[in-house]
């Protein structure tokens, strides 16, 4: 074309190159075919493309169905092997104490588990396992893993960290399974009243075995009497007592006087109720409810109590004490003799020996041995613990063994049954069945009367004269009025008589003495002397300061208000009965 003013010349379309390429609507047409053509060249091959995808998701759906429905080797035998126990997987109940803290409940989790025949390096697999995992032992591993088994367990109850330590290693044959482990939050310090469960959620020792039907499957938590904040203070005061002395064990007890329901009860050494199988026999043992002991003069309440009660003596009656006491070959002596004629309070005041066998005998053996089956000492206790023992009695009970037993040597009961009868010498006298079950609200406890009420007041004021003028005086807590008994009993040997050397230390008490409320009891099992104890390792060194701190911290936890309390035990009403009034300890 071209262009000259305003004239156009006619003209073609040319291709590219140059060339006629004919009238414009031949040119349209052509280019309409070709873009068909393209679009059916895309629409092939997208239905290609499906294809392909459709086909591979079909091989993948068809492996997975034979994985599973089918059973390949490696599912069909874990499969067989771990089924899902599922008559406890429903869930536990969790354990409270008496204010809700939890002390036992079930968490999911996750365990490991292997494949031997999957794993081509055993030694290997075994180290980097056990790396990983806390308290795996490579070597056990190892031996599992070199089975010809198709199934091992490697370790079960994982936490979290450890459950992405195991992903983390990759290793195949070792897989990952949903579990539920009974978890303990408060580590050793209810171990032995909680127990543990075994590896399957059921319950075995403790609380855990003696409420199992209620626990398995439950949704209510089973409420305990046991209150988190005394037991802290048991166990803190009992281990500094155990250390301080060189003991090798140790237990103790709080309980209401006025319901029954034990507080605190502690056993030391304890154990990890989550790996009760690392433990030893001796962590694991309940010195508080199978330990059976001679708790030495602390029995001296007791025989006291029987002998008031049955009228066969009087608080204004006493003993000559200058003399032992022989009989066939034994001789009774006083750890400290007085030489002298001692009433009744000094007889208890001073741990007499010689003066409680007299009152003992005064009273008759076969008043003793009724007062003392009254108290629970003759028969197993009712507690519910499975794990509970049976006092060592006298295979005859003659006139030797009521001397001997008045002053706590020939009779071994567990520390629950004297915790359990020492609230009944202060609480009225009425012998209470010991729980660790929480009361409902406004549940009265019913008991059994075994002394009178003027028994129980007299034993209050003697028990307090212990420890404000006594061998019980490092119980002292100022605002409290505490009142107790000390005993230190040498213990049996196995192959008889007993190890001069080896004793037990303990203290039986009670506070306020006004209007008590809680008992306690401790002992410390083989104390050594110390230097600060003067050579000494008796009850008064070893035990009675541990009560007096214990007391001083729980009585403004439980809302115990101190109070001035005379500085010494005189006529005052709170203690002394009517007929004592104007008379002094000395003058008896």
């Amino acid at each position: 074309m071209t262009r000259r003013g305003n004239e156009t010349a006619n003209y073609r379309p040319l291709s590219p190159c140059g060339l006629d390429v004919g009238q414009p609507k031949t040119w349209v047409v052509e280019l309409e075919g070709a873009r068909k053509a393209a679009l059916e060249t895309g629409r092939t091959r997208l239905i290609v493309s499906a294809l392909v995808f459709a086909m591979a998701f079909v091989v993948i759906g068809l492996r997975l169905v034979d994985l599973t429905l089918l059973q390949s080797d490696a599912s069909a035998q874990i499969a067989t092997v771990a089924p899902v126990n599922t008559d406890w997987r429903s869930g536990r109940a969790d354990i409270v104490d008496r204010n809700g803290t939890v002390l036992a409940t079930t968490l999911p989790t996750n365990a490991v588990y292997a494949n031997p025949r999957q794993i081509r390096n055993p030694d290997e697999v075994a180290n980097r396992l056990a790396g990983a995992l806390k308290g795996v032992d490579a070597e056990r591993l190892k031996s599992g893993l070199s089975s010809d088994r198709s199934f091992t367990w490697v370790r079960r109850c994982l936490s979290p960290r450890e459950t992405d330590a195991v992903n983390r290693l990759g290793i195949p044959g070792v897989y990952l399974q949903h579990d539920e482990c009974r978890y303990h939050p408060h580590d050793e310090l209810f171990s032995h009243v909680i127990g543990y469960t075994d590896i399957d959620g059921r319950g075995i020792a403790g609380m855990e075995k003696a409420f199992e039907e209620r626990l398995r499957g439950g949704r209510k938590p089973l409420e305990l009497s046991l209150d988190m904040r005394l037991q802290h203070i048991m166990a803190e005061e009992l281990e500094a007592a155990m250390t301080e002395f060189s003991g090798i064990g140790a237990s103790g007890l709080i309980m209401d006087v006025d319901t029954g329901e034990i507080l605190s009860m502690v056993s030391l050494p304890s154990f990890d109720p989550d790996r009760p199988g690392a433990a030893s026999d001796e962590a694991r043992f309940n010195r508080a409810t199978l330990g059976v002991y001679e708790v030495g003069s602390v029995f001296k309440i007791f025989s006291t109590a029987a002998a008031l009660d049955s009228g066969a003596v009087s608080l204004e009656d006493g003993y000559d004490v200058s003399k032992p006491i022989r009989i066939s070959r034994f001789t009774i002596n006083d750890f400290k003799p007085k030489n002298r004629w001692l009433s009744i309070p000094e007889i208890f005041l001073h741990s007499s020996n010689i003066g409680t066998v007299h009152m003992a005998m005064e009273a008759g053996t076969q008043a003793v041995q009724n007062y003392f089956g009254d108290f629970g000492f003759l028969e197993r206790s009712s507690l519910e613990l499975p794990e509970t023992g049976s006092p060592i009695l006298p295979a005859k009970w003659r006139e030797i063994n009521t001397m001997t037993i008045s002053y706590g040597h020939g009779l071994a009961v567990t520390p629950v049954q004297v915790v359990s009868a020492l609230s009944a010498m202060v609480n009225g006298g009425e012998l209470l069945k010991p729980t660790l079950v929480k009361r409902k609200p406004g549940e009265r406890a019913v008991g059994e009367r075994v002394i009178s009420e003027q028994t129980s007041a007299q034993m209050r004021w003697l028990m307090r004269l212990v420890v404000s003028e006594g061998t019980g005086r490092n119980a002292e807590a100022p605002g409290y009025a505490v009142g107790g008994k000390t005993g230190t009993a040498d213990k049996l040997k196995a192959s008889g008589g007993y190890a001069r050397n080896n004793r037990i230390a303990s203290f039986a008490g009670a506070f306020p003495m006004d209007d008590p409320q809680y008992a306690i009891f401790a002992m410390v099992d083989e104390p050594k002397p110390t230097e600060e104890s003067y050579g000494y390792a008796t009850a008064g060194w070893v035990v009675a300061p541990a009560i007096g701190k214990i007391v001083q911290r729980m009585a403004p936890v439980m809302g115990i208000e101190p109070r001035a309390m005379p500085d010494k035990v005189g006529p005052d009403p709170l203690f002394v009965p009517v007929h004592l009034k104007g008379r002094s300890v000395a003058s008896q």
